[in-house]
This record gives C-alpha cells, sequence and structure tokens, in this order.
C-alpha cells in the first residue's frame, strides 16, 4: 500500500541512502533492518512527512491513515484513560474498555487509568504513546523500537497484538527474537540501498550474505581475468603475428568495468578479557533484604550462590526491583539486611544504566578506556575505541558531548579492558543495533567466567541463561533451569489476566494446542524440512566444486594459451584460445544455475518458518 521509489537522502556530506526503492502490500508486517546511523528512523520520518528528502518519490494512497508512535511527550488529557481515549475513531468514542486493555496490555495497572500523564516515568509516558497508536487502528502502523521501555511481559503482549493484526506495518527493533517472531517480510538498509526479503531476519541476512559472497568470487574471478588480459597485452604487444589477439584482448577490456572490493563494514566487536580464578562459588547472598526509604521491601530474605561459569538471568516486569538486584549484588548498594560475600580473587565487569554518571565530561573517549585498568597502554585504549566504534579523531571526543548511546558504548569498552571473571550487566542491548547484539551474544556465550545479567530480549534468555532469578510474584526466586523450562513449567502470571486484550486469531490458533501437540508438529516440520533441503543441499555443494575445478581448469588453459604464444603456435593458441573461453563460459552458467539453488533454499526455508510461525512456536 505504499510505494517508495528511487528515494534519495544525504545530510551534508553523508549519503544516507541512494536509490532506495521497495513497496509494502497489503497485510504485510516489515521489519526495517540496518545498523545505527544507516538511516532507519529517517525513512519512517520521511514516510509520515515529518522529514523532507533529496529526490525520488513516496507513494501513499489516499485517505491511507498512518499510526506513527511519536518521540514527543505532550499530553492534554488529565488522566491516562483520557490521553488515550482520544485516539478512538469517532463511532467508538465511550468504547473505554478497548482502551484499558490495550493500557493493560503494556503494564498500566488498574489503578494508574485515573492518574495524570506526567506523574509517569518517561518510559511509561512513551508507552502512553505507543497505546495511542494501536488504539487508533490506522492502516499502517510505524514502530520505531516499541520494545524500549517495554518489560519482558509487555513485550510479549506486543508480540500477540502485532501476530493478529490484519492491516500492514513497518517495525524497526534491535530486538531480534521480537522482530522475527511478527514480521512477514524483512526490508534492510545495506550499503544505501534497501533489500526487501520473505521470512524473518535470519533469511534476510542468509540472503545478503550469500549475494556478497558471490558477488566477491564474480569480482576476483573477473579481476583474474582482467590481469591476465592485461600481461597477454604487455607481453605481445609487439609481436605482428599475435596482433589480431591482441587488439580482441584490448577490445574485450575496454568493455570490462571491474568491480569494486565491498567496503568492510564496520560493526562492535566485543572480547572479553578473562582473569584466571581459583574460585569454585564466585558470589554468595545470604537472606538479604532491600528497601527504598519510606517503600516496602523490595527484596526480602533472598538467597543467591554464584559459581564459576554460572549463566543467571534477572527476569520480571519493570519496578519490580531487578536493576536494585544487580547493584545489590555488584556492591553499588547495601542490603538492610543480610550479607554478600564474594571471593577474594573476583574481578567484576559492571554494567548499568547509573554507571554512566561515573564518566568524567572533561575526559576523552580515548582517557576513559586507558583509565579504567592499570595495564592498559595507549595503543591497547585505542585498539578498544576501534571496537567500540571511536576510530581515528573520534576517539578524542570528549565524554560531554556525547550522545546517551555513545556513552553507553563507552561504559562497554571500560569493560572490555579489564581482566574479569564476574560479568553483571543491566540490559546491554539498549543503543545497540542487531549485529551488535548478535556479536555481544556471541561474546557472552565465549565468556568462561560467570555472568548475571538483567534482560528482556528472549533470544539473549534462550542463548545464555542456565538459571533464572525471576521477579513474578512478592519477591524474586530462584528458578533452576533455563528459559524454555521456565515457560513450560511455570509461565508469565501476567499473561494470564492479559491474553484476553486480543483477539486469539493467528496465536490463539497456538495457543488451543496442547504443549505435547505443538512439539510433535514441530518435530515434525523439521523432519520434512531437513528432507526438502537435502537435495537442495547437495546440488549447491556439487555445484560449488564443479566452480572450483573449472576456475583450476581456466587458470591452466590460460597458462597453456601463454605457452603456445611464446612458442608462435598458431594451432595452439586458437585451440586454447577456444577452450578458454568455453570454460569461462561454464563457470558463468554454473554461477547462475547456484543463484537459482541459493533462491530455491531460501523459498523453502521461508515456506517452513511460516508453518512455524503459523504453530505459534519459536
Amino acid at each position: 500500500m505504499i510505494r517508495i521509489d528511487n528515494l534519495n537522502k544525504s545530510y551534508g556530506g553523508q549519503v544516507l541512502f541512494r536509490d532506495l526503492s521497495f513497496k509494502v502490500n497489503a497485510k504485510e508486517k516489515i521489519g526495517l533492518v540496518g545498523r545505527n546511523g544507516h538511516g532507519k528512523t529517517t525513512l519512517l520520518r520521511i514516510i509520515t512527512g515529518e522529514e523532507d528528502y533529496d529526490s525520488g518519490t513516496v507513494e501513499i494512497p489516499r485517505n491511507y491513515r498512518l499510526g506513527y508512535v511519536s518521540q514527543k511527550l505532550v499530553f492534554s488529557q488529565p488522566t491516562v484513560l483520557q490521553e488515550a481515549m482520544q485516539a478512538l475513531g469517532a463511532n467508538e468514542r465511550g468504547h473505554h474498555w478497548k482502551v484499558e486493555r490495550i493500557l493493560a496490555g503494556l503494564g498500566f495497572g488498574p489503578g494508574d487509568m485515573q492518574r495524570r500523564p506526567g506523574e509517569f516515568s518517561g518510559g511509561f509516558q512513551v508507552r502512553l504513546n505507543l497505546a495511542k497508536a494501536l488504539v487508533a487502528e490506522p492502516d499502517m502502523l510505524l514502530l520505531d523500537e516499541p520494545t524500549n521501555y517495554l518489560d519482558i511481559t509487555a513485550i510479549r503482549w506486543v508480540e500477540r497484538f502485532l501476530l493478529n493484526w490484519s492491516r500492514e506495518a513497518i517495525i524497526i527493533s534491535h530486538d531480534r527474537s521480537f522482530m522475527d517472531k511478527v514480521v512477514t517480510h524483512v526490508v534492510g538498509i545495506h550499503r544505501k540501498k534497501a533489500r526487501k526479503v520473505a521470512g524473518d531476519t535470519g533469511k534476510y541476512y542468509f540472503q545478503i550474505a550469500q549475494e556478497e559472497e558471490i558477488y566477491e568470487k564474480t569480482r576476483r574471478n573477473q579481476q583474474r581475468r582482467i590481469e591476465q588480459m592485461e600481461q597477454f597485452i604487455n607481453r605481445f604487444r609487439a609481436k605482428a603475428r599475435l596482433a589480431n589477439l591482441v587488439q580482441s584482448r584490448i577490445k574485450t577490456l575496454d568493455k570490462l568495468k571491474p568491480d569494486r572490493k565491498l567496503e568492510k563494514m564496520r560493526c562492535l566487536d566485543f572480547t572479553f578479557r578473562f582473569k584466571q580464578s581459583p574460585a569454585k562459588q564466585v558470589l554468595r547472598a545470604q537472606q538479604i533484604t532491600f528497601a527504598y526509604a519510606g517503600q516496602p521491601p523490595l527484596i526480602e530474605g533472598f538467597d543467591l550462590t554464584v559459581s564459576a561459569g554460572d549463566r543467571i538471568c534477572i527476569i520480571g516486569p519493570n519496578g519490580k526491583g531487578k536493576t536494585t538486584l544487580l547493584r545489590l549484588l555488584a556492591g553499588d548498594l547495601k542490603p538492610a539486611s543480610g550479607k554478600i560475600t564474594r571471593h577474594p580473587e573476583v574481578a567484576s565487569g559492571v554494567y548499568t544504566q547509573t554507571n554512566v554518571e561515573t564518566l568524567v565530561g572533561h575526559r576523552t573517549v580515548e582517557e576513559e578506556i586507558l583509565f579504567s585498568h592499570p595495564d592498559v597502554d595507549r595503543q591497547r585504549a585505542r585498539d578498544i575505541c576501534g571496537l567500540m566504534l571511536f576510530e581515528g579523531d573520534n576517539a578524542l571526543k570528549r565524554i560531554q558531548v556525547l550522545s546517551g548511546g555513545e556513552k553507553c558504548r563507552v561504559m562497554l569498552g571500560r569493560i572490555l579492558a579489564r581482566p574479569v571473571n564476574l560479568l553483571l550487566l543491566d540490559e546491554p542491548t539498549n543503543h545497540l543495533d542487531m549485529e551488535s547484539c548478535d556479536a555481544l551474544l556471541a561474546a557472552l556465550d565465549n565468556f568462561p567466567g560467570a555472568l548475571i545479567m538483567v534482560t528482556h530480549n528472549e533470544m539473549f534468555l534462550h542463548g545464555l541463561a542456565r538459571r533464572l532469578v525471576v521477579f513474578q510474584r512478592m519477591q524474586p526466586a530462584v528458578f533452576e533451569g533455563g528459559y524454555q523450562d521456565f515457560l513450560e513449567k511455570e509461565g508469565w502470571l501476567e499473561e494470564e489476566a492479559i491474553t484476553g486484550s486480543v483477539k486469539e486469531g493467528r496465536a490463539g490458533q497456538g495457543c488451543r494446542l496442547s504443549r505435547k501437540d505443538i512439539r510433535r508438529r514441530k518435530s515434525a516440520i523439521v523432519a520434512e524440512r531437513s528432507k526438502s533441503l537435502k537435495p537442495v543441499k547437495q546440488k549447491t555443494a556439487l555445484l560449488e566444486g564443479e566452480i572450483e575445478k573449472l576456475e583450476q581448469h581456466l587458470s591452466r588453459l590460460n597458462q597453456k594459451l601463454v605457452e603456445a604464444s611464446c612458442k608462435a603456435d598458431a594451432a595452439g593458441i586458437a585451440t586454447f584460445s577456444q577452450e578458454t573461453k568455453s570454460c569461462q563460459q561454464q563457470i558463468d552458467r554454473c554461477y547462475q544455475e547456484l543463484e537459482a539453488l541459493y533462491r530455491e533454499q531460501e523459498r523453502l526455508e521461508a515456506e517452513f518458518d511460516e508453518r512455524m510461525r503459523r504453530l505459534g512456536v519459536d
């Protein structure tokens, strides 16, 4: 329902996109991905008309309503409920129950409905703007990081809402798990162009990687051909009997336009330094209790033992005490009673939102890294600055001029500089793009020390957690097992109350199946997927092997052609020239067949993923 053609946008000398084109069809839910700074939010603002563009067209049907979650926190009504009800259609003015369901799903309690919007934190005010966009039921939802400021139960509610959404949507999110559950297609801004792929982010990144691999193989092969022709021309230019062959190669060379080598994409790189320790028990909390002044205890009589190599994730709704518990374990806060003991050899790396305040404003990024540990020299500090994308003169920026996201990268850089055996991280994926989140997940998985992390990101929970601290009832409780075990054995209590907030629809079909049925059907789909993909993968492997053999044969033919030319062997020159041409044509055909096989593999994988999605399982 929206068409974008040849869109160009620049800021000063920086080009965000060049000839960017794609279309959003009816009922498509688009995941918009790309690295930070590549123009995702700018593109949404262009679609809404809040931002101008240099050239191109944006076609939106007449009377087509866009629902955009504004970052401007301006409220005109005395209560949360009345503010959200402003978004109701003219024929729904009194349908307060519809608004209450959406507000409840986003974490507003019954007592919050009559409170003034200004009484809430900035995070809940952003939720109120999100509620207004959902209540309005526009033709297309434009959601820029909708999971920011949401806790895990609210994120799961928004997932179900979007699965049931029967119109169009464009969604930006760094939370890969969330995006993969709700989108039907992915549009990526990559190398200043747009690429649209049916399926989830896995399909998109797989296709981009395959295309760039083919591009690079073709470029290298083309470069070899150019070099061989140049050598032939330079060697035999003066030989009259080879004049026709030389001229033929000169004409061919003039027509060839060598492809440029792809610029390496920058990405955050995480390699945590590990400090060896004899400790089997890293940390122990015994009967700790904590309350803020004038408030009931957030944590009371809590016990936790952390062993070397533990992977503990702290989960639960916002405002229940997750960050407070992490700060207690880190030593930033003191318990009112009970005690926390740490092994003498424990070296901690702590990342919390409040720790950003410990950065010194007049220091440069390089200096903050340099002063983070005694054994960090200037070269190592510069290397870490580069890993955190502060390259060259950017490492000399002062902390006071950095954005919030840049300061968080400096905090992560300080942790990378220190040898540690215990990481305590509070929502480290905030301010990171999807590629950086992937890199962080891999680094944490490879870290040999203990990890305690607060996160709402279910991809991290499924990938890392071996034990959980769950804030769900009155007090936190330790769950011995991974996140999938928790969902199957306990689940989120809040979801029972808010699942009925939206029609069951597509998500409900999966919910009505028993876990046993879901596992059985999932296993059947996995088996069928493997069976269907096996012959395609076998053909792909055979074809890749054939291309390698042909390229080796082409190299030998070129060598024989040169030898025949040196001997003035006219018959040999004619024979090897023809064979060289024939071999190159075979290679070109093989690459075309290989590309077709890649597309077939992507089509099959998208088909099976869609079947999984209909089941309502990951």
